[in-house]
């Protein structure tokens, strides 16, 4: 669902469009980036989270009404009905943030899918191929996709493991190759849209205190947040990604605001192609960059 402000917009101001709005580095990010006069679509599963975003962006003073689109990348239907509503509202796209993730949750999504594969890495690959035609009409839009360091726990590639339920009782190694695949989606994205001139890069925006641990037992996530950062440096990374990384650094990842090598795994040229086509034929989408 968009809300009806959506009716009010300007439509030169450049358009950002953040999944994962409702809390931590999302909702910093897009407070930081309605305040430099960009029209905002605030994207998560509860529009409450979204309202709250809104109302301390409207209340900081930003140009443009946002908007709050309820959306659940675990949901490729909802991804589907989503991505059509944005498109007949947003023309140009210029900034895509894939921000919102999962961790520590077991389970399978609407689809047969790992839950947390399909929402860190299915739900935004989906996500950004159906929004393509609003970031190339933008001109050199940009697509930051959030990582983390923890994909270099994942040391081999399971195909196995991304359909059916959670198979480990933590939900870390799954985490963890969810991860891994952003990475592998960002660098092939920046691969197969440089000739459309659309940037991509992924990122570890720190080991933030934010709602992606909600899932941990109480008492372990009290005990986890001794080893956390605030999540301002991470919203500030992001940030950073979103408009000020140079253009050279197209496929690249950063740790913060760094450029870093990931791991070799996350190098792998083969395994984010095999990635990109399966992914198309899981979602069941052409592949727009080659149109």
């Amino acid at each position: 669902m968009i809300t009806p402000q959506s009716q009010q917009q300007s439509s030169d101001a450049p358009v950002a469009l953040i999944t994962g709005a409702g809390a931590g580095i999302g909702r910093l990010a897009a407070l930081d980036l309605a305040a430099r006069g960009y029209r905002v679509l605030l994207v998560g599963r509860t529009l409450s989270k979204l309202d709250s975003v809104r109302e301390a962006m409207m209340g900081a003073g930003a140009s443009h009404v946002p908007e709050c689109v309820a959306l659940d990348l675990g949901d490729l239907g909802a991804v589907r009905r989503g991505a059509s509503q944005i498109l007949g509202q947003t023309p140009k796209l210029h900034l895509l943030i894939n921000n919102a993730g999962v961790a520590a949750e077991r389970g399978v999504s609407t689809d047969g899918f790992e839950r947390t594969f399909a929402v860190n890495h299915l739900g935004h690959f989906a996500l950004t191929l159906q929004l393509w035609p609003a970031l190339r009409n933008a001109g050199h839009a940009r697509v930051i996709t959030v990582a983390s360091r923890a994909h270099r726990h994942c040391r081999a590639w399971s195909w196995d493991s991304v359909r059916g339920p959670t198979r480990s009782l933590t939900g870390v190694p799954e985490y963890a190759q969810s991860k891994l695949a952003n990475i592998l989606f960002a660098t092939e994205l920046a691969r197969r849209a440089a000739v459309s001139g659309v940037y991509s890069c992924s990122l570890h925006p720190g080991v933030l205190d934010t709602e992606i641990w909600r899932q941990l037992p109480a008492w372990l996530r009290v005990m986890n947040r001794w080893r956390l950062d605030a999540a301002d440096a991470g919203g500030r990374a992001l940030v950073h990604a979103a408009l000020d990384a140079p253009a050279d650094t197209n496929g690249k990842y950063f740790d913060g605001t760094r450029l870093q090598n990931p791991s070799t795994l996350a190098c792998d040229a083969d395994l984010a192609r095999t990635l990109w086509v399966k992914s198309l034929q899981w979602t069941q989408l052409t592949d727009p960059t080659t149109v």
